[in-house]
């Protein structure tokens, strides 16, 4: 039976050690770290993500900012308050809740960020600095939150094949990069692959972000193969992911559940990355507040 990932407990941990480091920056008399999140209209997946990221916040210390715009709320609109928060000197962090209603155009909203303030790590300048291995930049939260679990379980991609189902930008993309600094051997499948069981077989880590429920199917799996499932779906009244999870963890050597495995993991990332900047900002004062 395979070892469960737990990305909740994980997270716990994670978000402790935020606290605390928060508390002791505050105690010191500097402002608590500050992050917007901006959400055009009522989509309702998207307004139950930004209420889970908004209480992770609170719940470290970390200062809020909820602006909720219409649905039809014009392109220019969104980004002249992009513009401002850039310029709020009290806001650290920007996250623009994805997707985005069609008559506005994402990459014009993501380009808009000061990438300094950018911690979704979309903006092109914190993807190129991912390809360039620098430390420096915002890895996209997702992808940082599977490597912070793989590091707690101490699962090291280092000369592993690695296959990831789903080249999207928000998770395939920036993940398989991640994947490559962590010196692995990266296949990406997407909707063109010819024959994604001949990938998936010879995975030692298999991860998929599709979002089509129980795609990934005990036969597609390579035995004790570790399993990192990212996608989440609504099947009748349950919520499963892209891995049909109790055959699956049969022949799996880990794998994590949905609900409870990567999804918390990528809101403990987003509090990382918005502490990060942070300190990047502060840390000619963060340097004089060590105990």
């Amino acid at each position: 039976m395979a070892l469960i990932l737990d990305g909740r407990e994980v997270s716990k941990r994670i978000r402790e050690e935020i606290r605390k480091e928060v508390s002791l920056y505050v105690s010191k008399g500097l402002r608590a770290p500050t992050l917007a999140v901006v959400l055009v209209g009522d989509d309702p997946a998207s307004v139950v993500y930004v209420n889970n990221k908004r209480k992770a916040s609170q719940s470290v210390g970390i200062r809020s900012l909820l602006y909720h715009l219409p649905k039809d709320t014009p392109q220019e609109k969104l980004l002249s308050l992009i513009d401002e928060l850039n310029r709020n000197e009290e806001v650290d962090g920007i996250l623009v809740q994805l997707p985005l209603p069609e008559h506005i155009d994402q990459k014009k909203v993501i380009l808009r960020i000061s990438p300094e303030k950018d911690v979704d790590g979309f903006h092109p300048e914190n993807m190129g600095r991912l390809v360039a291995q620098m430390e420096d930049g915002f890895i996209p939260c997702t992808p940082l939150g599977i490597d912070l679990l793989l590091k707690h379980y101490r699962i090291d991609p280092k000369g592993k094949d690695v296959t990831i189902v789903g080249a999207g930008f928000i998770v395939g993309r920036p993940l398989s990069l991640l994947m490559l600094w962590r010196n692995a051997t990266v296949s990406v499948c997407h909707i063109h692959t010819k024959d994604i069981k001949k990938f998936t077989l010879g995975a030692d880590i298999l991860i998929s972000a599709t979002g089509v429920p129980k795609l990934i199917k005990a036969d597609m799996v390579k035995e004790g193969a570790v399993v990192i499932d990212v996608g989440i779906s609504r099947l009748g009244d349950k919520i499963v992911g892209d891995v049909d999870f109790e055959e699956v963890k049969k022949k799996a050597g880990a794998i994590t559940p949905v609900p409870g495995g990567v999804g918390p993991m990528t809101v403990s990332a987003l509090l990382l990355n918005t502490l990060k900047a942070y300190k990047k900002r502060f840390s000619h004062l963060i340097s004089t507040t060590k105990p």
